[in-house]
């Protein structure tokens, strides 16, 4: 493999799109819905920022390290955030799945282990990673369960990794997801959506 192209991925609730600034005004709604800006312990574009912000991440995707997407819900069709493929390696290939953040009232609905699904699902059987690694904060105790109730593995802590923008030191909690787990992966999340049918 040599690049990961843009590609409209579907699922049971979700669509993710390539993203493009046609998506501004309703990601600007879906980021309101919780003030998600305000988490000090991640970086969550502002309303007014989220066109620099979109306009970064497909410069990312321009130079071959991310592959940007925005997540809208199926049931309503409203926009209710963002996620990628981000820190690509083609040459094993291998990706992250991060950048992610989802609209408050979005959150526990199904939208986002859907989307995990439609990621791996493409990371794995697609494009044939030989693994899709998660990072987080420490202190974002939400994400680092989210991670592992999906079966991926701690691999570990990088301590004052990254500082973020109100200059704090940000301790991130590595996972990952090998191909050989991802068919338990799989199932758990299959499950998990057939039992909110």
């Amino acid at each position: 493999m040599t690049s990961i192209l843009p590609v409209t991925l579907t699922g049971e609730y979700v669509r993710l799109e390539p993203l493009s600034q046609d998506h501004h005004d309703g990601l600007v709604d879906a980021v309101n819905d919780g003030e998600l800006w305000k988490l000090w312990y991640t970086a969550i574009p502002a309303p007014e920022a989220m066109a620099a912000e979109i306009d970064r991440r497909l410069e990312l995707q321009t130079q071959g390290s991310m592959l940007p997407f925005a997540t809208r819900r199926l049931g309503d069709g409203k926009l209710v955030g963002m996620t990628t493929f981000m820190n690509i390696d083609a040459s094993l290939p291998r990706v992250e799945i991060g950048s992610t953040w989802n609209a408050a009232g979005a959150q526990g609905s199904g939208t986002n282990p859907d989307s995990k699904l439609l990621l791996l699902s493409h990371a794995f059987e697609t494009l044939g990673c030989t693994s899709v690694e998660f990072r987080t904060s420490w202190h974002n105790h939400q994400s680092r369960a989210a991670i592992a109730r999906l079966g991926a593995k701690q691999d570990g802590v990088l301590r004052s990794n990254s500082r973020l923008p109100n200059g704090t030191l940000r301790d991130v909690v590595v996972f990952s997801i090998l191909p050989n787990e991802w068919p338990g992966v799989k199932a758990g999340l299959e499950f998990r959506l057939a039992k909110r049918r």
